[in-house]
């Protein structure tokens, strides 16, 4: 951070209540840049490590690669990666989002993923005194940036639909800095409506933020929480194209916003995030978002192999939590849920991990028929050993 920047973010994280312990791991934060931001703010939510062989259904990736189209158009780019940016490829990026999404085109930032911008919420809006509010369980990487820097954490259980409680998150902490929802939720899968949403952002205290993480709502045709952000100056909507589009390794994703609000993201070392991004991914990004039938193909493909799975395991007389409208669903075993991830494995097939709250309960990832059939094969062979 320049000598000026560095004064500015010093005084506002004192100002704000942070000891200057807690300033100096923000700063650090900032100051190693993405790379650490990931770490930190992802901890323990990463799944195992993928082992060579194995069904891999622990991780939310998509069974398959991006759209033939698309990946046609990341590699025109790949003969041009002697160039920073051929050809206003962010710009392009912009408007193509901006024209499905109905969203000015300013108020769109490309990231490298999403850990990024949740830890720069973190840092920018949340203190020891104006904390973060979430729901239990959810995507943990906001809170354990906040957490990491001394920020106040309060964890709000689902509410009887599974969806995001948020009047129980307002009566939780009434004076936050941020409140987060993740819908379609993860690991549920469930949506929390949009009149609940726009409930929240109406009630909560006006100078706090409303991030709304939405990685998974491609998987569905729900109502989006994209108009906030369009019209708001407090809302933060999060997008990505790991999930649907089966770009996670190729690393973009999107936050919808003033550009006010992602001024103040930005105030303390003025990273240029867009130049980080591979150009390859850009313009994979641009020609995807614009695919309306290979969307909502996938979104069928992938709720009939959802749905194979649920029913094999409910005529098993497993629980599954109800409502998942993603590429995952939870299942309750009925006991501890890591030695039932160790059996499944000893049969090369890789869920995902449990939450602190449900230790009984896993998370499954829908992958192909294929997989899910593997699945429930091994499922049934651990359950009768």
């Amino acid at each position: 951070m320049a000598t000026t920047a560095r004064s500015a973010f010093t005084q506002d994280l004192i100002d704000r209540g942070y000891s200057r312990r807690q300033l100096a791991k923000a700063a650090a934060l900032l100051g190693a840049g993405a790379a650490a931001m990931r770490s930190v703010g992802a901890g323990a939510q990463q799944s195992a490590r993928p082992v060579a062989g194995a069904v891999q259904i622990g991780a939310n990736e998509c069974w398959t690669g991006p759209f033939p189209v698309a990946a046609e158009a990341a590699f025109k780019l790949v003969k041009q990666g002697n160039r920073y940016e051929p050809d206003n490829e962010h710009a392009k990026l912009f408007a193509a989002v901006a024209a499905v999404e109905g969203i000015p085109a300013d108020r769109i930032t490309a990231w490298p993923g999403s850990s990024d911008p949740l830890s720069r919420v973190a840092i920018a809006f949340a203190s020891p005194t104006r904390g973060i509010v979430t729901g239990d369980p959810t995507y943990e990487a906001i809170w354990r940036t906040g957490e990491w820097i001394g920020a106040k954490v309060t964890k709000v259980p689902l509410n009887k639909a599974y969806a995001h409680d948020v009047r129980a998150m307002l009566a939780a902490d009434p004076n936050a800095g941020v409140y987060y929802i993740c819908s379609p939720n993860n690991p549920t899968g469930t949506i929390t409506p949009i009149a609940d949403i726009e409930w929240l952002a109406a009630n909560k205290p006006k100078d706090a933020v409303l991030v709304v993480d939405e990685a998974y709502i491609h998987w569905t045709d729900t109502p989006r929480a994209a108009k906030l952000a369009a019209t708001r100056d407090d809302v933060l909507v999060l997008r990505t194209f790991s999930k649907l589009f089966g770009m996670a390794g190729m690393r973009l994703g999107l936050t919808l916003a003033a550009p006010s609000l992602m001024a103040k993201m930005m105030r303390y070392d003025g990273a240029f995030v867009t130049a980080l991004l591979p150009m390859t991914a850009v313009a994979c990004g641009t020609v995807s978002v614009a695919q309306a039938d290979l969307i909502k193909g996938r979104q069928v493909e992938m709720a009939a192999n959802r749905e194979l799975a649920v029913s094999f395991l409910t005529k098993k007389g497993y629980k599954v939590i109800p409502g998942s409208h993603a590429n995952m669903f939870m299942v309750d075993w009925g006991k501890p849920a890591k030695p039932m991830f160790d059996a499944l494995l000893a049969n090369n097939v890789q869920i995902g991990r449990s939450w602190p709250i449900w230790p009984n309960v896993s998370r499954v990832t829908v992958g192909s028929t294929e997989e899910m059939k593997a699945f429930c094969a091994a499922v049934d062979k651990v359950g009768k050993a």
